[in-house]
């Protein structure tokens, strides 16, 4: 049986303490904030990055880590493995998937895996999760590959935007566009499912985005998911960006309120996000447990 290791970045939201932890891979995102590259994890953390970005003089972009960083990664990992299954964000949201497959494909010779199920922070922490059990369990890099893409249109994520300044920053809205929203307190609701991030929905008010969010996960679940559901291969999440404790804890009370029979995993949203969408957000998401 093959020594088969499960490697990720931190799109995925896992901290590098939860890597070790779990004995997973990780490799820092790195963020460029007014030309100077910076790494997650390394030399600016979570509290330290919603700060910068408050700054609006500040220009923060996420930037992908270099094919010799990535390909590096990889061989220090197969020193002690015989493979490695690399999990990155969706390749819809980015380019860093189709990166690492051509790498993987390239310069590996069938050692290093790299599935695109389109995922991103907690589905894509649901994803690196199963994976882990996957190789625990004895499978392959190959085989788990094949379950996570089979898997790939099997998750969801509503995210509340708390306001759109972020958005406008990145050139996803205009400037008075963002103006009128934050002045009359809309929410804009935004989904991902699976290839890209989308508007799903305009509330206005915080109370009134969460019932959209939670309305619209109800809706996956009796429309798109019910044999998911009944079987209890769906796992449930909520996320957040940089919010007061109060906050985070009553958004995760009004989730468990509305779906009782599911445990729910919490965590921040991975920074990836953050960036483009600022501090003061909430999302609910589900993904398919693959194993």
């Amino acid at each position: 049986m093959k020594k088969t290791a499960i490697a990720t970045d931190t799109n995925s939201g896992i901290t590098a303490e939860e890597a070790e932890q779990l004995g997973i891979f990780l490799l820092p995102m790195k963020f460029n904030v007014n030309g100077t590259d910076y790494t997650e994890g390394v030399d600016i953390y979570y509290k330290d990055f919603y700060k910068i970005l408050a700054d609006s003089k500040t220009q923060v972009s996420t930037t992908q880590p270099s094919p010799g960083e990535l390909t590096q990664f990889w061989r220090d990992i197969l020193e002690e493995y015989d493979e490695l299954v690399y999990i990155p964000m969706s390749s819809g949201l980015s380019s860093s998937c189709q990166t690492a497959t051509l790498l993987a494909q390239s310069d590996f010779q069938g050692r290093v895996f790299v599935p695109d199920n389109r995922r991103i922070s907690v589905t894509q922490y649901q994803s690196v999760i199963d994976a882990m059990d996957m190789a625990k369990a004895g499978k392959e890099g190959k085989e788990i590959l094949r379950i996570l893409e089979e898997d790939a249109s099997q998750s969801s994520i509503y995210i509340m935007v708390n306001k759109l300044t972020y958005l406008k920053r990145g050139g996803r809205v205009t400037a008075a566009g963002a103006l009128i929203a934050n002045v009359m307190n809309l929410k804009p609701v935004l989904q991902i499912q699976g290839a890209k991030l989308d508007a799903f929905a305009k509330s206005r008010g915080t109370k009134s985005a969460k019932k959209t969010m939670i309305e619209a996960m109800k809706n996956d679940f009796e429309q798109r998911f019910p044999e998911l559901v009944k079987s209890g291969k769906m796992t449930l999440h909520v996320a957040y960006s940089d919010m007061k404790l109060f906050e985070i804890e009553t958004w995760i009370s009004d989730v468990k309120e509305a779906f009782p029979d599911f445990e729910i995993h919490s965590a921040p949203l991975s920074l990836s996000i953050g960036c483009h969408i600022g501090p003061g957000s909430l999302a609910i998401a589900c993904a398919k447990r693959s194993v």
